[in-house]
């Protein structure tokens, strides 16, 4: 149930993560958003969400290896966003400034929902 509920919240936080790019887009300021970031959101979104239920699966099996999992998933999901963002500017051209905006909000706000989900896991632990 703990996972169930740690998802649900992810996704309500995207759904409102999303709010301020689809007003830029639908109030005429779409030019503050790359060509892809719809793709760039779905595959920075996707990518947290997987790091999440595998530090919550790898706190799960044992308490002590979840910050383990924690780092690990944290430090691939940063080399998978990085090989991601060096591929579509290469092979698109871009805004640099707008892209790397677009790119930084997506990337360390669902990065602050990792953190607070970790931290709200650890604090519960220390309770026990």
């Amino acid at each position: 149930m703990k996972l169930f509920n740690k998802i649900l919240s992810y996704l309500l936080f995207v759904m409102f993560l999303a709010i301020a790019p689809l007003w830029a887009q639908y109030n005429g300021h779409a030019d503050l958003l790359t060509q892809h970031f719809w793709l760039m959101f779905s595959f920075l979104s996707g990518l947290t969400l997987v790091a999440i239920v595998a530090v919550i699966k790898g706190q799960q099996i044992d308490a002590e290896r979840g910050t383990q999992v924690f780092l690990g998933a944290t430090v691939f999901k940063i080399l998978a966003c990085l090989v991601f963002a060096l591929v579509l500017i290469l092979k698109n051209k871009v805004n640099k400034p707008i892209f790397v905006a677009d790119f930084f909000y997506i990337y360390f706000l669902n990065m602050a929902f990792e953190v607070y989900s970790l931290l709200r896991n650890l604090r519960n632990q220390n309770l026990r």
